[in-house]
């Protein structure tokens, strides 16, 4: 995959490991679609570079020779020690190496995860390690430190940008903030597995593109540094679920709190439960977010005065997770319809039926049609300007609401 953005005036070379991830795949959507082309950017897919061999990455920059490097990859949430380990931690060892040895700016993606629980965090509150810290924190936690000494004893130009719970469109592995979001669509969340006052930082990955542009072209600044990168503001976990819940028109979840004891010994009961359907050969997992339920609970809110100090400025200053809520829920509510995942939306949002009753029922007619040249009938531009008019009209009514 490849694109062109300006950056100065010196045309250079870019590469974007985990560019199919949301993260990933926001940045290299914004480098490829730059009004103005000066500087090329690679993303590699993970069957043509392996971050977790060195001698995939020394080959790969030694021949491709970038300017930079930016890397996303991460392994899912619930990867057992040995994947965590060689995705999050040697993976960007690996990375850390090479980009020193050749002089190349290194901007690693990293989590709010391995930061302390509370308020007002700063980018120095690291968590201590510990033997029941989850596979994903620990090899982020030591990723980050990795980077610290590197630094320091092979002079790694690096920056480390740590997010909070993202959001943004194109989720494909529905994660996260995501998750939330289709629990609420699905009808799937009946209850609050929270409590009042929980507040926590989130970061907008449509900004994240602009920072990571900006700091290419201010190394002296932003080198050896580390940044929480979220919105101004926190935000409570109970209303941003039951603002969702309003604007999907749903009866649940219910406004009531679940403590956390139970919510906890209810996950507990549902994996011994799953256990037992195991041998009977019914497989099933609980969303891999659960690892985190004991923070569903506690208020996490990332300090953002080190960036809000740097010479960055915020593209959209006015622009939250609220303010986004229509035109996510617009797109996730048409990509999970189509994937056939959930059911619970509201008529707006639902696509053409004549569509679905033919491609069910008459293959052979839509394929007549695709021949003639007339498949605009079915899912071509018409069709398409007229679901663009539904989903304006769907937001309209969400902001009306807001």
């Amino acid at each position: 995959m490849t694109g062109r953005i300006v950056v100065g005036d010196t045309p250079r070379l870019g590469v974007v490991i985990g560019g199919s991830g949301l993260v990933g795949g926001t940045i290299v959507n914004y480098f490829k679609t730059r009004p103005k082309t000066s500087i090329d950017i690679l993303a590699p897919s993970s069957k043509k570079l392996s971050i977790r061999n060195p001698s995939d990455i020394q080959d790969y920059l030694q021949s491709t020779k970038p300017a930079f490097v930016v890397n996303t990859a991460i392994s899912n949430i619930d990867s057992d020690e040995q994947l965590s380990f060689e995705v999050n931690f040697l993976g960007p060892l690996n990375i850390a190496q090479t980009a020193a040895a050749q002089k190349i700016p290194y901007i690693h993606i990293s989590s709010a995860a391995t930061l302390k629980l509370g308020e007002d965090i700063l980018e120095k509150n690291q968590k201590p390690f510990s033997p029941r810290m989850s596979n994903y924190t620990k090899s982020k936690l030591m990723a980050e430190k990795m980077l610290e000494h590197m630094c320091q004893s092979a002079g790694l130009d690096y920056t480390c940008i740590r997010l909070a719970a993202v959001y943004g469109k194109h989720d494909h592995k529905i994660q996260g903030f995501h998750r939330m979001l289709f629990s609420v669509a699905d009808d799937s969340m009946p209850v609050l597995f929270t409590k009042k006052d929980t507040l926590h930082s989130y970061s907008n990955c449509r900004k994240l593109p602009f920072f990571i542009h900006h700091m290419l072209d201010r190394r002296d600044e932003y080198s050896s540094g580390d940044y929480n990168f979220v919105d101004r503001n926190p935000v409570d976990l109970a209303t941003l679920i039951l603002t969702i819940k309003s604007y999907l028109q749903s009866n649940y979840p219910k406004e009531i709190y679940i403590p956390y004891s139970v919510a906890n010994g209810g996950r507990k009961g549902i994996l011994w439960l799953l256990k037992i359907l195991r041998k009977f050969g019914l497989k099933s997992e609980l969303p891999p977010e659960l690892i985190f339920l004991s923070q569903f609970y506690i208020t996490q809110t990332l300090n953002s005065e080190r960036l809000k100090q740097s010479s960055f400025k915020d593209p959209f200053p006015e622009e939250t997770i609220f303010s986004r809520l229509p035109e996510m829920i617009a797109y996730y509510l048409t990509r999970w319809s189509h994937q056939n995942l959930i059911s619970t939306y509201p008529d707006e949002a639902k696509i053409d039926y004549s569509f679905i009753k033919t491609f069910r029922h008459n293959p052979e007619k839509l394929l007549e049609t695709i021949h003639q040249g007339e498949i605009v009938e079915f899912t071509g531009e018409t069709q398409g300007k007229n679901q663009a008019a539904k989903f304006d009209r769907f937001s309209e009514t969400f902001e009306q609401e807001l």
